[in-house]
Parts: C-alpha cells; structure tokens; sequence
C-alpha cells in the first residue's frame, strides 16, 4: 500500500497538493494544504477518484504499514520512523461535514458528533467527589450539581464517600498510560487495589479501536494483556470513552449511580 502525494494541478486552488489514499475498494482522493500534518491539522477537501491525474506530478510515495477506516475516521501508518502515525477525520463543524488530516502531534481528540448532558443523575440533587492528590488536570465536572475535594485517596483518582467510608472510585487513564501501565504490570496491582473497593472502574479517555494502531508496542500484545486483566478482576470494568469530555461524563454518572444504589439498599 501506498499513500500518494501530488501537487495539484489546478493552479487556481489554495490547495496545492493532492492526496491519494488507499482505504478500501476505492481509493479516495482529496486536495489539502501540505505534504504532512507536522505543526497543524490540515483540512481536506474530498475530490472524485476521476480528478487524479493520469500523470501525476508526484511530490512523494509513502508506503504504508496500516491505511484502514475505522466509523469515522481512517488511521494511515506510514513505514517509516518519524511522522509515521496520522489520521484523516470525517467530522462536523459549522454545520457541514468537514475532513481533516491530523498526526498524534497535531490532533486534538477526534470527537463524535455528540453533545453531553448537563442533566443531573437521575435521584441526585448534588454530591460531592473526592479528588486524588496526586491527580493532575483533574476533571472539573463543571455542568454537574458536584463538589470536589482534593486528597489523598487510597486508590482511584476519583471516589465518593458515605459515613466516612469509600463507596466507589474510579481510575483515569490516558490511551498511552494504559498502555504503558498494562506493559511493565502496574496496572495489574492497580486493579487489585481497585477491587478491594465495593465499587471501582477504570475509565479510558480513548477509544478501543486505537489499541490496533499503535506503532511501538504491538497490538495484541496490549490486546491480551487488557482481556487477561478483565478476566483476573471482572469486578472492575474498563471502560473506552472515546474523549476526555465523555470519559469525564461517563465517571459523574458511575459515581451517581454507586451513591443512589447504595443508599437505596436494606439496612
């Protein structure tokens, strides 16, 4: 596989290259700013297949290790050690679907077309969410009826409390610390800790599908290693929340549910 680059011959265009990139039964083409996406996401202006020249002035050939389209975006890995890890992103903005090309460099979290509620969780008027010392870039939970309190939690990064005891917590991880952590076994004594708690989970602010485009560990590895922790401590979920936005949604509505559960059972 090869990811073409040709400068566009349309010489009316403010977009002087075009791109030729092999996802699926036809390949699709797009004009776009740069060779790269090295300091910005470059947008992307999808052309038909026809608008390829038959003789393309080639700027560059970029053989692929990876070039596959997972819902709305297609991660392209070039064979290559440096700039070999981008994405083109199918998205909305402005009202109109837009496309742009971006590397882990550039990117800013590829984000579903979703909005998150600023409702309170069902039965809750407000609570209070203890929040790890040692956390940094905590989540503000800034929509939600919550108040936060910073100190050191035995576990987790979040947690909720009832009559001085923790009744629920939850570990943060980004995409790299998960993989990091399930590689040289910290994450396996995290979990134990976690289970420990009558309600804990681990969310990821990523999602499941970037496992498989990782270029430096490989991703069965990482893939196993992830299944064999959920078989070893079912009692603690790891959850994939695509972004941090949703992730941070996803742990209000945990923490929720643990205090209302809690609180509704006998005795």
């Amino acid at each position: 596989m090869e990811l073409l680059i040709a400068r566009n011959p349309d010489a009316d265009s403010s977009l002087p290259f075009l791109i030729r990139v092999p996802a699926g039964r036809e390949d699709l083409v797009f004009r776009t700013k740069d060779t790269w996406p090295r300091t910005n996401a470059l947008f992307c202006y999808p052309v038909p297949l026809a608008e390829w020249p038959a003789e393309p002035d080639l700027v560059e050939t970029v053989p692929l290790t990876a070039c596959t389209r997972r819902g709305a975006a297609i991660d392209v890995v070039a064979d290559r050690t440096r700039e070999s890890r981008s994405q083109i992103v199918f998205t909305r903005a402005r009202g109109r679907e837009m496309v742009f090309w971006q590397s882990p460099r550039t990117r800013k979290q590829a984000r579903p077309a979703v909005s998150t509620p600023t409702a309170r969780a069902a039965g809750l008027a407000t609570m209070e969410i203890v929040v790890d010392a040692h956390e940094r870039y905590a989540y503000k939970f800034a929509n939600q009826q919550v108040t936060t309190t910073k100190r050191a939690l035995p576990c987790g990064d979040y947690g909720v409390e009832a009559e001085g005891k923790l009744l629920a917590v939850v570990e943060r991880k980004s995409l790299d610390d998960l993989v990091s952590s399930v590689m040289n076994g910290k994450l396996r004594f995290a979990l134990g800790e976690l289970a420990a708690v009558p309600r804990a989970a681990v969310v990821v602010e990523d999602r499941y599908s970037r496992i498989f485009t990782l270029a430096h560990q490989r991703p069965s590895v990482v893939a196993d290693g992830i299944a064999e922790l959920q078989v070893r401590y079912p009692e603690v979920p790891i959850v994939f929340c695509e972004t941090r936005k949703l992730a941070e949604e996803w742990t209000y509505r945990y923490l929720a549910a643990a205090l209302i559960w809690t609180a509704e059972q006998p005795g």
